[in-house]
């Protein structure tokens, strides 16, 4: 497996794994909504979208963090906002090398953390996340206004 930053020229390997991704999140499938959405980061380069290739070079997983800062801090941070494997490639430690990788590309970029949010009973991932040292943030609760 080989994990890469992902560019233009991977757009169309791409768009199916953020549309599976989506629609585990209960989201209907709109494949040119994801092209269009994910193009747009690719061009502005507002995030850090690492793709996971097999052996075959076939796309089996990605992640995508946004930059941001900690105001308190006075130092940039990451939200790592999305995470998916595909489910034929589940159990074989993408998802742990997808995670390894985003942890290095951002010390390299001079991030200070990493921050994600996932569902409160998605226990594979917070499985995961634990292994990999996040701790669940028990001072602060999130509030969200939809727009």
């Amino acid at each position: 497996m080989t994990i890469i930053q992902a560019q233009l020229e991977h757009l169309e390997v791409v768009v199916p794994l953020f549309d599976a991704y989506r629609q585990f999140y209960r989201k209907a499938s709109d494949k040119e909504g994801a092209r269009r959405f994910i193009e747009a980061r690719l061009r502005n380069g507002d995030s850090v979208l690492l793709l996971a290739m097999d052996d075959e070079e076939q796309a089996v997983g990605f992640t995508q963090c946004y930059p941001a800062f900690s105001s308190v801090r006075m130092r940039p941070i990451w939200i790592l906002n999305d995470l998916f494997v595909a489910p034929t490639a589940r159990r074989q430690g993408v998802a742990q090398a997808l995670m390894d990788e985003a942890a290095r590309y951002a010390r390299h970029a001079g991030v200070i953390a990493l921050a994600l949010a996932t569902e409160k009973d998605n226990d594979t991932a917070k499985a995961l996340y634990e292994q990999l040292g996040y701790e669940q943030d028990t001072a602060f609760d999130y509030y969200e206004l939809t727009l």
